[in-house]
């Protein structure tokens, strides 16, 4: 499919279609391992290289001209409410976190990890399907954070066998810290932290010592935080000191923002008239006319 020149010179195809905003590396890899991309009419294999000149089709649709480019990366904190699932469709027609987001061009949002249907807080979107691969790799080992409130008596024991380790279903797993959050009566509240995203981790824990999970919020991905002023079912724009934080603790370059313009100087004569007070050029006055003139 590809020349020698290609080859050479080109970018890997799921790097490009990363870029496109399209998906995570990973997702696109499986993609092209389906054949579900050509390239110039031939079908694309993992560790294609192409250039943007290419004619590139995703399931017979071609690649808009216009996501060929490295787009601007976005990222966006979204706080994700009760009832709500983490696809882009459902087959039983229940709300998608897609549902709220803003629309895109040329480009698509990917998400980073998922939420069950009954968890609510932090979910972050990207453009950037590099930067998103990254964060859900299992080797970055990235921290998540959880508020948890239970329904049941734990004791220190329970406490001791939840930080150890308990066999799962999948495997054993266990909480990297856990911090008492305070509570009255049955429910009582916990934030717990853990590196790892597999599918109801958190629950299924609380239910290997005898607990059951009554109410889960995720506060914390990496090192961003669930924002206090974003209400359930919003979304915002990550601000810069978190973008940069998000960026670095995955190894990805980070760019310094455009200076704010500064306020042009005034021209030379027109600086040192203000330092004496007066203007550089003086005001216009109307003549008064002669005597016998007429007035216009």
């Amino acid at each position: 499919m590809s020349d020698d020149k290609t080859a050479a010179t080109g970018e890997k195809l799921q790097k490009v279609l990363a870029n496109a905003g399209l998906g995570s590396r990973r997702e696109l890899e499986r993609w092209i391992a389906d054949g579900r991309v050509t390239v110039d009419g031939a079908v694309a294999k993992l560790g294609d290289r192409v250039t943007l000149d290419q004619h590139i089709l995703i399931d017979g649709v071609p690649l808009a001209a216009g996501a060929r480019h490295e787009s601007k990366r976005r990222i966006i904190a979204y706080h994700k409410p009760d009832g709500e699932v983490t696809t882009t469709k459902d087959p039983q027609g229940r709300p998608t976190v897609f549902d709220n987001l803003p629309v895109l061009r040329h480009a698509r949002w990917i998400v980073v990890g998922r939420l069950d249907f009954n968890t609510q807080g932090l979910l972050l979107f990207t453009t950037d399907g590099e930067l998103a691969n990254r964060l859900m790799h299992p080797s970055r080992q990235i921290e998540r954070e959880y508020a948890v409130r239970v329904l049941g008596k734990v004791d220190a024991e329970m406490l001791k066998r939840l930080q150890t380790g308990v066999e799962l279903d999948d495997g054993p797993a266990h909480f990297d810290t856990i911090v008492d959050a305070g509570g009255e009566g049955a429910n009582h509240w916990y934030h717990v932290t853990l590196k790892e995203g597999r599918h109801r981790e958190v629950r299924r824990l609380w239910e290997a010592v005898g607990v059951t999970v009554s109410r889960l919020i995720r506060v914390r991905f990496g090192p961003v935080s669930l924002p206090r002023q974003l209400r359930p079912g919003r979304w915002m724009d990550l601000e810069r000191d978190s973008e940069v934080a998000l960026l670095e603790s995955v190894g990805l370059p980070t760019h310094k923002p455009r200076e704010r313009k500064t306020e042009r100087k005034a021209p030379p004569r027109a600086r040192a008239a203000r330092a004496r007070g007066t203007t550089a050029t003086p005001p216009r006055t109307r003549r008064k006319p002669k005597a016998g003139a007429r007035r216009r």
